[in-house]
C-alpha cells in the first residue's frame, strides 16, 4: 500500500528518478557537468535512461546478483552517477566513496562491507590486494556498458529493498555502515516541497561533489524525481565561478555548505552577474549562522533556506519555501515527519516543548535507514522505543522551531562531513613522537571549528605541528585530517582515566 508518504511495496529507486522521466520528457537536459573554462556535457533524461539500464545489464552480465555491494572510486564525473543509479537499477546496492580515500581506508570498505565489484576512475590509488575476489571496473568497463544492450526494464525489488550502503563516522576507530532501503528516496519528497522547493521547471545548482550523499541527494536524485534539471561542476575550485554557473545555466535553486556562501560573499563579484533566475539557497552540513544569514540576503535579495539532517534520516528539519526562516534555527520539521524530544535517560515519552533532551525521528519514517552494517550493538544504541536518536541535543520551542543545545557523543563536524575522533586519534597514535593524543573540535573563529589534535610527546621529542600534519594527510582522507595541532603536558581525563575531549580546548588556554 503506498501513501503520500510511503511508496507501493514493489519500488525502485532508480525507476522512481529516470524510468518516468524518460517517457514523459526525454529530450529535457536531466544533467550538466560544467567543467574548466565553461566546458559542458550534458546528457537528456532519455540518454540517462539509456546508460543507466545499460550499465545495469553490464553489472549483472559481469556475474554480480542482487544484493551484492558495488563500491564507487570515482570523480566529479557523469560516470559515477550513472554507475550509482545502475547499480540501484540491477537491485545491487550502491556504495557511494571518496576518491580522497587513502588506500587502506578504501580497502577497509571494500572488507567490511564484502563489496563484489569496484568501479574506479582513471588514476584511483587502490591497493592491489584489496581487490581479491572482486570485480574491476575501469573506465573502459563502464564505457563498454554504457553503450552495451540495455536492461529492458528496472529491477522489480521491494521498497524495503536494500539500495544503498553509506559509510559515516561513528563512535568507534572505524566508520560505520548505514544501509538504506529503495523507499528512502521515495522519503525525501517533503524535502522537495519545504526545503528545496523543486518542480520540474527548476534547474539545481549544487556546489559538491557527487562522492558527498549531500550532492547525489540534493544535486541529483531530488531535481530527478521532480522532473527538473541537475548543473554541477568539475572544474577549478574557485569561490567566484558560483554566481557566473547561476547566471550562465539560469539556477532556479543553488546548493551548498555555509562555509562556500561565506566565501562567495568575499571572493565572488555577485553585482557583476545576473542572479535574477535564482529564487532561493539552501545549506546543510554545518549550523547557519546568523550573522551569514543576513550578510546573504542583504548582498543578493534571495532568502536562504537551511535543512538539518544526518546520513540515517538524510534531511528532515529545515526552513523553506512553507518554513519560515527563524535566524538561529535549522527551521522545523517538514510537515509529515514525526520529530520529538526525549529524555537522555528515562522512558522514551517525548518531552514538552522547551525541554532540552535527545534528538528523536520515529521509526515509521521511510527515509529513515534500514539499520548499521553489520553493527547490531551500534544499532541498539540509536533506538529507544518507537524512536531513532541520533545522539543530538535539542528542544523544540512552542512554534516547533528546534534549538540545538550540543551533541551528546563526541563526533565532530569537519565541512558538513562527520568525522569520528577515535579514527583521527587512532591515526596521531601510531606516530614515534606521540605518547598521547586526544582529537576535538577547536574554535577558530566565532563561527569556524576545526578538527584538532592535542597531542602529549614522548619525552625529547621536539613539538613540530607539521610533521604530524603531513603523517595525517598521508594516512586519513583530506575531510578527516586535522588542521591544527597544539602541544599539552598532560590531558584532561576523568577519575577513571578516559579523555575528556570536551576539555582539551580548555586546557590549552590553561
Amino acid at each position: 500500500m503506498s501513501d503520500d508518504r510511503h511508496p507501493p511495496a514493489r519500488f525502485n529507486a532508480a525507476r522512481y528518478c529516470l524510468g518516468a522521466n524518460a517517457a514523459a520528457r526525454p529530450d529535457k537536459t536531466a544533467l550538466v557537468m560544467v567543467g574548466e573554462g565553461g566546458a559542458v556535457a550534458s546528457l537528456t533524461f532519455g540518454e540517462a535512461d539509456r546508460a543507466v539500464r545499460g550499465i545495469a545489464a553490464g553489472l549483472l552480465a559481469r556475474g554480480l546478483k542482487p544484493g551484492d555491494r558495488i563500491m564507487i572510486r570515482m570523480g566529479n564525473e557523469a560516470d559515477y552517477v550513472l554507475v550509482y543509479f545502475g547499480a540501484l537499477a540491477a537491485g545491487l546496492v550502491a556504495l557511494p566513496s571518496s576518491p580522497q580515500l587513502t588506500p587502506a581506508e578504501a580497502a577497509f570498505l571494500m572488507e567490511n562491507s564484502g563489496a563484489a565489484a569496484v568501479a574506479v576512475a582513471s588514476g584511483c590509488a587502490v591497493d592491489p590486494a584489496s581487490l581479491a575476489g572482486r570485480i574491476l571496473l575501469e573506465p573502459r568497463d563502464i564505457a563498454a556498458m554504457r553503450a552495451g544492450e540495455p536492461l529492458p526494464d528496472y529491477a522489480d525489488t521491494a521498497a524495503d529493498d536494500p539500495a544503498t550502503l553509506v559509510y559515516t563516522s561513528g563512535t568507534t576507530s572505524r566508520p560505520k555502515g548505514v544501509l538504506h532501503a529503495h523507499r528512502t528516496i521515495y522519503g525525501r519528497r517533503p524535502m522537495l516541497a519545504h526545503w528545496l522547493g523543486l518542480t520540474e521547471a527548476d534547474v539545481m545548482l549544487h556546489a559538491g561533489t557527487m562522492n558527498w550523499t549531500y550532492t547525489l541527494g540534493v544535486g541529483i536524485t531530488d531535481p530527478w524525481a521532480a522532473g527538473a534539471t541537475a548543473v554541477l561542476y568539475n572544474g577549478p575550485r574557485d569561490p567566484g565561478v558560483w554566481p557566473r554557473l547561476i547566471a550562465a545555466h539560469g539556477a532556479t535553486v543553488f546548493a551548498a555548505v555555509p562555509s562556500l556562501y561565506r566565501q562567495i560573499l568575499k571572493y565572488g563579484d555577485l553585482t557583476a552577474h545576473d542572479l535574477s533566475t535564482l529564487r532561493h539557497g539552501c545549506t546543510a552540513g554545518e549550523a547557519l549562522p546568523g550573522e551569514l544569514l543576513e550578510t546573504w540576503t542583504r548582498a543578493t535579495g534571495k532568502p536562504l533556506y537551511e535543512a538539518l539532517g544526518m546520513s540515517e534520516i538524510s534531511t528532515y528539519v529545515s526552513s523553506g519555501p512553507t518554513i519560515p526562516v527563524r535566524p538561529g534555527s535549522p527551521g522545523r520539521p517538514q510537515p509529515g515527519r514525526r520529530v520529538a524530544i526525549l529524555p537522555v535517560d528515562g522512558p522514551h515519552e517525548p518531552l514538552p516543548s522547551g525541554e532540552i533532551g535527545l534528538l528523536a525521528v520515529h521509526r515509521s519514517e521511510p527515509g529513515l535507514m534500514l539499520g548499521y552494517w553489520n553493527r547490531p550493538d551500534e544499532e541498539t544504541q540509536v533506538l529507544r522505543g518507537n524512536w531513532f536518536v541520533g545522539g543530538d541535543l535539542a528542544r523544540l520551542d512552542a512554534d516547533g522551531y528546534l534549538w540545538f543545545e550540543g551533541r551528546n557523543d563526541d563526533l565532530m563536524n569537519a565541512m558538513g562531513y562527520r568525522v569520528s575522533p577515535n579514527e583521527v586519534e587512532g591515526v596521531l597514535a601510531t606516530h614515534p613522537d606521540v605518547a598521547e593524543v586526544g582529537v576535538a573540535e577547536l574554535r577558530v573563529r566565532a563561527d569556524v571549528s576545526v578538527v584538532c589534535g592535542f597531542v602529549v610527546l614522548q619525552p625529547d621529542a621536539r613539538p613540530d605541528a607539521e610533521v604530524l600534519l603531513a603523517w595525517c594527510r598521508e594516512r586519513l582522507a583530506a575531510y578527516k585530517c586535522p588542521r591544527e595541532i597544539r602541544f599539552l603536558d598532560a590531558l584532561p581525563r576523568t577519575a577513571n582515566g578516559k579523555v575528556q575531549r570536551k576539555r582539551l580546548a580548555e586546557a590549552v588556554s590553561a
